[in-house]
């Protein structure tokens, strides 16, 4: 395993990013007003006809190409099949965003980005947001690089299905498929070559694409993945948080998810048995609120219930304690170079337990890179870490 810390020319790196803001500032006032123009036909988009499950995984339900795309490039709104972690069909949407000007002869590597934590409720999706390219980490150099970039919401988000809050099988087959829905568009020139990459909730999303994709997707050349702070291990992730807000959040999204779907197929999956009496009448409010936009709200509902929030310890107690060990990252190897980014200021993700990650990893005769961010915290990580990361990209991916 390579284990290096952030240089100082990351410094310099970001100095002349936002050297850049400046001169990029008019063309960005444009793209705004492309998704001002936009917004009223949102929810018909997001809206599924009948039948539209009808389908095999990663193929369109429909696609709007979008007025408010980023400078030089080309952007689409998608609505497109997969699979949830029951097998069961299920509809999603996404981003797409290309470069302008002519691909490769063997078309364009494409970046599914994995989204962090937004929330759990259909409106929280990147997507529908009023600027639905803001939180795609990296999109500028990505789009530099000549790459395509898909953004997965997962299920459940953007548009009706089934939860997927660190439900591993569903967003890794949402991410894995969100490729093929690109390939979908002849524009796009997406090619089989496909660079996973994520931060937190969609470090663990990535890092099950990577370990389904032989098997899934046995088409797609997985060449390299990237995570931000993982939420790999969600036993470590849960044990640390059990009493404090952000397990009171953290549990109210993923517990929910977790009742939803394995109540059919793993016995003794009952929300009312984790959960106090008082977790569960705030849980649905919990659930309806994005988490960007109503911190402040989710504290102030969930902070009387920390301490009293669950009725035992879902680490040790079953079936609570294996769904979580289901839904950890790290039980299959796979053949791509996997690049792994750790802030030491994190205040979710433990940096021991990433450390711990990126050895068992490495243990598995995979070739892991370990970059350790001194000053980043769990919001922070990903940009900070996308100096190192893009080098490493560049020295993996021809393209």
């Amino acid at each position: 395993m390579k284990h290096v810390t952030s240089p100082r020319w990351a410094f310099a790196f970001f100095a002349a990013l936002l050297a850049l803001v400046g001169a990029v500032v008019g063309v960005e006032t444009v793209r705004i007003v492309g998704d001002a123009l936009e917004r009223p036909g949102i929810p018909a988009f997001y809206a599924q006809p009948d039948g539209a499950a009808d389908g095999d995984p990663g193929t369109l339900v429909k696609a709007d190409e979008l007025l408010g795309a980023p400078f030089a490039a080309r952007a689409w709104r998608l609505m497109y099949r997969s699979t949830d972690a029951n097998g069961e069909p299920v509809v999603v949407t996404g981003i797409l965003v290309v470069p302008l000007g002519v691909a490769p002869a063997g078309g364009r590597t494409v970046v599914s980005w994995a989204h962090p934590t937004t929330g759990a409720a259909p409106d929280c999706a990147p997507s529908y947001g009023f600027d639905p390219f803001i939180g795609i980490e990296g999109l500028r150099f990505l789009l530099d690089r000549g790459f395509a970039v898909v953004a997965t919401d997962y299920a459940g988000m953007g548009t009706d299905g089934p939860d997927s809050y660190l439900v591993g099988a569903t967003e890794g087959n949402g991410v894995l498929d969100a490729v093929r829905a690109a390939q979908a568009i002849p524009e796009a020139r997406a090619s089989d070559r496909v660079v996973l990459w994520g931060h937190s909730q969609g470090g663990q999303a990535a890092l099950f694409a990577a370990e389904r994709a032989a098997q899934y997707a046995p088409e797609l050349d997985i060449l390299a993945v990237a995570v931000a702070a993982p939420a790999a291990d969600l036993t470590a992730l849960l044990s640390a948080h059990l009493d404090d807000i952000q397990g009171v959040t953290i549990g109210s999204y993923a517990f929910t998810a977790f009742a939803e779907v394995y109540r059919d197929t793993v016995p003794g999956v009952v929300l009312a048995d984790v959960l106090t009496p008082q977790a569960l009448e705030i849980v649905p409010t919990m659930n309806r609120l994005c988490l960007l936009t109503n911190i402040p709200e989710l504290h102030r509902i969930g902070e009387p219930l920390v301490g009293d929030f669950t009725r035992v310890d879902p680490t040790t107690t079953e079936p609570w304690k294996s769904l979580l060990e289901r839904n950890s990252a790290g039980s299959t190897p796979f053949d791509a170079p996997l690049f792994i980014a750790q802030g030491l200021a994190d205040e979710l993700v433990d940096a021991d337990d990433t450390t711990g990650f990126a050895g068992h990893e490495a243990s598995l005769g995979m070739d892991v890179t370990y970059h350790e961010i001194p000053f980043a915290n769990h919001g922070t990580v990903a940009y900070f870490s996308l100096p190192g990361m893009l080098r490493w990209l560049d020295g993996v991916v021809a393209r």
